[in-house]
């Protein structure tokens, strides 16, 4: 690879993370930190899901909560839908489209926040999820990309990284967005 191509994934970067740097983009972060801060101050907790690498970034959020960021501070009530064993029975019982709401609808409880990930907005099992989470009166928050899929129109709060070609930028723009809420939080609740 030349330096040239190297620097191109740099330079992508930094204009993808300028485009989404403006204040309705900070204004939906806003309301999703006070969404999971009173969920978290009323004795709720936060259900964390996404596909492949979201699926990484749903966990990394929730780990973050519920273990450790910057500082040392109590633990948050904060889990991802990516236990194995739950995934692949649900998967080969109902369907792959029924893993994460078959989990909402297990564990979740009116208060709740569902923080859902889909860098198209299309993934059918986040968007089953998100409905699930709606009929148990569970507040949603979604991380999208593209047009924001049908997922733009389905939850409580989209923030939708802009239009690129690969995923990869859209998912460079959700880890921002995942460190800013937990940071968020974190402050909130006084805790950093």
């Amino acid at each position: 690879m030349s330096k040239e191509a190297i620097q191109k994934h740099f330079d992508e970067a930094a204009e993808v993370l300028n485009k989404f740097n403006n204040k309705a983009n900070m204004a939906s972060i806003e309301k999703a930190i006070h969404l999971m801060v009173e969920a978290l101050n009323n004795g709720h907790k936060i259900i964390s899901c996404g596909n492949g690498g979201s699926m990484c970034d749903a966990m990394h959020f929730a780990e973050e909560l519920s273990g450790r960021f910057r500082n040392d501070r109590k633990a948050l009530a904060a889990v991802s839908i990516s236990d194995p064993s739950h995934i692949s029975c649900v998967a080969n019982d109902y369907g792959y489209e029924f893993i994460f709401s078959r989990y909402v609808e297990a564990i979740g409880n009116k208060g709740d926040v569902l923080l859902g990930i889909s860098t198209s907005g299309n993934s059918n099992n986040v968007i089953r999820a998100v409905e699930a989470a709606k009929n148990k009166g569970i507040n949603t928050v979604v991380l999208t990309g593209k047009d924001g899929g049908l997922l733009a129109d389905l939850a409580s709060i989209e923030i939708r990284a802009p239009h690129t070609d690969f995923a990869d930028r859209v998912q460079e723009i959700h880890i921002k967005v995942i460190h800013a809420l937990i940071d968020g939080i974190e402050r909130a609740l006084k805790l950093s």
